[in-house]
């Protein structure tokens, strides 16, 4: 049997996680047509068949599933391995691609990105920010930012923030008008901003309710998708908002917004950390950044 090649090995690849030959012929900088003359060679020298093409879609066969398992790893240092070369240049170089939660990106990288730039003029960053959790391997990022509890145990993860404590804040004028809520039942005859997920689900309130953290059943005439609509509306007097303190530290500091329900806060989420697969070889653009972020949150 004459050895598969690399070029069909990819093409297999890219193939099956964009299930397309079209995308994967995008991927590939090839036309559709040669990408399936690839796949072919491969199956016809493997002697099985690892692709199920229909009409309308593109599927792996059990055997190709178990082949696209294998080579990912493989392909992913062979890109490392090649990207390896930049330690000899002056600095490393190439693009990062990351997905972040929008809390990473608003109180680490719009921070630290401009930072890391400038100390690294030939490393580009694609940030896709994005409240949905992305699986990083299957969307070729290299790396994501999200709260520890939804980082995947077989990372490799690195903390960029300290704990994230929330609050439960309301404008003045809003208190001069309805009262302070005292304990978490006093919530049902107040107005509560609510935030939709991206999935549909409203946001939970959590708060501590006789030394137990739970979810709190709240109402209000408003529900919004943006936490920056759902702050403006706060700030003009339209109901309490819980959200991280980090969104707010500037407007309780002015006295835009005070803190109510002190007493009932949950314990603060774990904090936001870098998290990237567990390769035998990183590359040198990905190892500057990590490093990066851990002298920063040292510092």
């Amino acid at each position: 049997m004459t050895r598969p090649s690399f070029a069909e090995a990819a093409a297999l690849v890219a193939v099956l996680e964009q299930t397309s030959f079209a995308k994967a012929a995008r991927q590939l900088g090839l036309s559709p047509p040669r990408v399936s003359e690839l796949v072919r060679a491969l199956e016809g020298r493997l002697g099985v068949r690892l692709v199920e093409r229909t009409t309308r879609s593109v599927a792996p066969t059990a055997a190709g599933e178990r082949l696209l398992e294998r080579l990912r790893p493989v392909l992913d240092d062979y890109d490392a391995a090649l990207d390896s070369t930049n330690e000899f240049r002056s600095k490393p170089a190439g693009t990062l691609r990351l997905t972040v939660a929008p809390l990473a990106a608003d109180f680490v990288l719009s921070q630290a990105a401009p930072r890391f730039l400038a100390l690294y003029p030939e490393i580009s960053l694609d940030i896709l920010v994005d409240v949905a959790f992305a699986d990083i391997v299957a969307a070729r990022f290299d790396a994501g930012i999200r709260a520890g509890e939804r980082v995947e145990r077989d990372m490799i993860a690195v903390r960029v923030s300290d704990e994230i404590p929330f609050v439960v804040v309301a404008a003045p004028a809003y208190l001069a008008r309805r009262g302070e809520p005292k304990a978490p039942r006093d919530l049902v005859a107040h107005e509560c901003i609510r935030v939709r997920l991206p999935t549909g689900a409203i946001f939970p309130w959590r708060l501590r309710i006789n030394r137990r953290t739970s979810e709190v059943h709240i109402q209000g005439r408003l529900i919004v998708n943006d936490i920056n609509v759902a702050i403006r509306a706060a700030l003009a007097g339209t109901g309490l908002l819980q959200l991280p303190h980090q969104y707010v530290t500037a407007d309780l500091a002015a006295g835009r917004f005070v803190t109510v329900l002190d007493r009932s806060a949950p314990p603060p989420f774990d904090g936001l950390f870098l998290y990237y697969p567990s390769r035998r070889l990183i590359r040198p653009a990905l190892k500057a950044f990590v490093d990066f972020l851990r002298q920063r949150d040292r510092a």
